[in-house]
Formats: structure tokens, C-alpha cells, sequence
């Protein structure tokens, strides 16, 4: 092919190959960039982040049967039954607190020992605002609408090793989560197998090697043609993922979700070994302010969405869970009362999972009850930051202790909600 380097690049836009961050890349490369040292980490887990967006209902998903009237008498119509042994009601957890029923698969996770419940988390600001929780909780500053990396970036930055994988970081999806931006790259994939140069397979073969010929990526000269040898790379292993039929271990079933599918890749990328270090995944439709409903609804298909897809990522990964740490959280929960439309309003205190190595098995709350006196505004008061538990993760499951960065101006209180390596 006759085309210059200049001219090919023009033209070559649309053959865009999936990913997103910052970088010195052509148009038609993936937006990646690369840490100047490589190390070959054993020493921590994978972080895999879940982001429930839309404010989920902590108090019907880990449900405070014990609470009673405080409980019952305000939600009178999507309120989930004590614990009695049926299909229809909670599913106990320790006398006090119970399982909302769509949530079954993770029961088996708990009694393993690998599913840990915090309720009564959250981050501290009061808004109700969904931009401004969001963006709060995930840049670790609450109430800072200044700063502009994300906690999961500087964490990034701050390790004590360095990983040149492009997979260091990972964002499933079509956008960047507020939780990666920063310096440190970070790279957005919708679906391994679309990582390609889309057109025909003849045709881009043809330009794959005049471009290789463009860019010395065999014995690269500068930065740039070092760089493409990586993205060339990149795609190969990537191609090579997506070639195989990938076949979860242990039976493992997915469900038929985006979420679902978030997973199953990074379970698919963890087996592969190829430096992943942090996934974020997200997991929408929680704010339901009508018709939320109860033991059946719409919480109930959100509810066995997550339950299905997390349980499925824990059978997979069995054999790896050690060295695998999930967290979720959403950025905020909601009001006690359920409003005139059988739903519920933006409300405060919420709840978190944390499932694998990071997994102390237990349930974590230091309850302030739903006692009229008790609570805050007529929300569920927080009684502990989630700054707490993602330190925990960090110290003692990812290996970095400078927390005083990641969460500036704040000094975590570890509460032994997070085992040791």
C-alpha cells in the first residue's frame, strides 16, 4: 500500500480500537499508557470494584428484620418478610439481619466465609444529588468538587511497584469511572472480542502491516514506535482471549447481563495473567423512586442480577478468590419511609459487600437502629465511612499503606472489617 504515515492516520480513524485513557497515540490506536517499570506482583490481590449506580436500598437488600416496627410499619407494602424458612421472605444471616430472597446465591458465598456485610456505610456528605455523590465517593473527597483524580488513580500512583501491563487498570463499560482518572492509565472495554480493527479481515491485515512497517515495533527507536510494539501486543493477547470460547470453571453461570458479562471478562482476564491489578464495574438502575417493590419487582430482578453475577465470579474463581478482592458500594441509600408511589426517595446510610480474600465472613454494623430518634433526617444514619473499608482493602489486601494520599484529609478508622493476606 502506497499511503503515507500522515495520510494513513487521517484516514485510519474509524478503525478505532476500543480503550480509553490518556496518551501520545495516533487516532487509530488504543489510549494507552504505559508505567516506565514492569514487575511481576504477587504480593497483593486484584481489586475488583463494583459501582451500584442509582442509589440501592440497602435496607431492603440486607434487611433489619429484627428492627420490628421501626422497620415494618414504614414500608407497609415493599417490605421483605421476617425470616421463616420460604421462598418469600428474608433469608437469615445472624438473628438480626436477613438476606433479601433474590439474593439467595450469595448465601452459600457467606456461610464459605467469603462474603463480608457492612451496613450503616456510606460517605459522609449529605447531598442527594446523584452527580455529586458519585463523583464524591469516587474521587475519595467527600464534598470536594475540586480535585480531579480519582481514589482508585491514586492508589495507582502511590504503590510501591509498578506494573507496565496495559491491564493494569481496568474499566468495564464505554466510559472512564470517576474512581480511575488520573495520570496512572487506565484502560475502558466494553467486550474483549470487540477490541479490534473493525472492516474486512483482508483489508486489515493489509494495514496492520503497513503500520507495523511505519512504527518500528520490533526494535523501536522512540517513545511512540515503543508504544505501538505495546498496543500491537495488546491486541494479540486480546485476540488470543477472545478466540477461545471461554468456559467458566465449577459450573459457574453468568447471568445474561451487561453486569454478568463485566464479570465473566475480568474473571477471564485474572486466569489469563495478563497484570490486571484493579476492574471496575458497574451496575445501574438502582434508584427506584416508584413501584420499587418488594420480595417481587423491580429491586428483586436488580437484586438477583447482582447476587447471580457475583456468586457466579466467586464459583469461577475459585481456585484464584485467595488473591481476589471485590467490594461494592453505591452512592448513597435510601429513606427509611417508602414514598406515596410504593418506592423510595433518596435517603443516607447504606450497605457494602466485600467478597473474597478480603473476607473476614462476618457482619459489620454499628447499628444506630431505626428508632425514630435515630435517625438522620429520616435516613439510616452512617455510622461508618467507606473510606474505613477501602483503606482496609488497601493496607492489608493491595499492599499500600499510604492512605493519607488516596483519601487525603482523612484519617481512616480500621475496624478488622478486612483479613489480612
Amino acid at each position: 500500500m502506497n499511503i503515507s504515515r500522515r495520510g494513513l492516520l487521517k484516514t485510519a480513524g474509524a478503525a478505532a480500537i476500543v480503550g480509553v485513557s490518556q496518551s501520545l497515540f495516533p487516532a487509530w490506536m488504543p489510549k494507552l499508557v504505559f508505567s516506565p517499570k514492569a514487575h511481576a506482583q504477587t504480593s497483593h490481590d486484584v481489586l475488583v470494584a463494583i459501582f451500584q449506580r442509582g442509589g440501592m436500598d440497602g435496607l431492603n437488600t440486607v434487611v433489619p428484620y429484627a428492627e420490628g416496627a421501626n422497620y415494618y410499619d414504614r414500608r407497609p407494602t415493599i417490605a421483605i418478610p421476617e425470616p421463616d424458612g420460604s421462598e418469600r421472605a428474608a433469608i437469615d444471616l445472624n438473628g438480626f439481619f436477613g438476606l433479601h430472597p433474590s439474593l439467595l446465591p450469595l448465601k452459600e458465598v457467606y456461610d464459605a466465609g467469603a462474603l463480608t456485610v457492612i451496613h450503616a456505610a456510606g460517605s459522609p456528605d449529605p447531598t442527594r444529588s446523584h452527580f455529586d455523590a458519585m463523583e464524591f465517593m469516587e474521587k475519595g473527597i467527600p464534598g470536594d468538587k475540586v480535585t480531579s483524580t480519582g481514589w482508585i488513580n491514586r492508589h495507582l500512583q502511590t504503590t510501591a511497584f509498578q506494573n507496565e501491563s496495559p491491564f493494569r487498570a481496568v474499566g468495564m463499560g464505554t466510559m472512564m469511572p470517576s474512581a480511575l482518572r488520573g495520570p496512572v492509565s487506565a484502560m475502558t472495554l466494553k467486550s474483549i472480542s470487540d477490541f479490534h480493527l473493525g472492516g474486512r479481515d483482508d483489508q486489515l491485515a493489509s494495514i496492520q502491516a503497513t503500520i507495523a512497517r511505519m512504527y518500528r515495533i520490533d526494535v523501536p527507536t522512540n517513545l511512540l514506535e515503543s508504544q505501538a510494539g505495546k498496543v500491537f501486543q495488546t491486541v494479540d493477547i486480546l485476540r488470543a482471549l477472545s478466540a477461545v470460547e471461554y468456559v467458566p470453571a465449577n459450573g459457574a453461570v453468568y447471568p445474561d447481563s451487561d453486569f454478568g458479562m463485566a464479570l465473566r471478562q475480568v474473571a477471564q482476564l485474572i486466569k489469563a495473567g495478563v497484570g490486571l491489578e484493579v476492574a471496575c464495574i458497574d451496575i445501574g438502575g438502582w434508584d427506584t423512586h416508584e413501584y420499587q417493590g418488594g420480595v417481587e419487582g423491580e429491586m428483586a430482578g436488580l437484586l438477583s442480577n447482582l447476587g447471580q453475577g457475583m456468586a457466579a465470579f466467586y464459583t469461577d474463581l475459585r481456585d484464584f478468590m485467595g488473591n481476589v478482592t471485590v467490594v461494592s458500594m453505591s452512592e448513597f441509600g435510601r429513606r427509611v419511609d417508602e414514598n406515596a408511589s410504593q418506592g423510595t426517595d433518596h435517603g443516607h446510610g447504606n450497605v457494602m459487600f466485600v467478597m473474597g480474600g478480603g473476607s473476614t465472613g462476618q457482619i459489620y454494623a454499628d447499628w444506630p437502629t431505626l428508632a425514630p430518634e435515630a435517625l438522620d433526617d429520616g435516613d439510616l444514619e452512617i455510622t461508618t465511612d467507606y473510606r474505613d473499608v477501602l483503606s482496609e482493602i488497601l493496607i492489608k489486601r493491595l499492599g499500600n499503606p499510604a492512605v493519607d494520599q488516596i483519601f487525603p484529609r482523612y484519617t481512616p478508622n480500621l475496624h478488622g472489617i478486612i483479613a489480612d493476606r
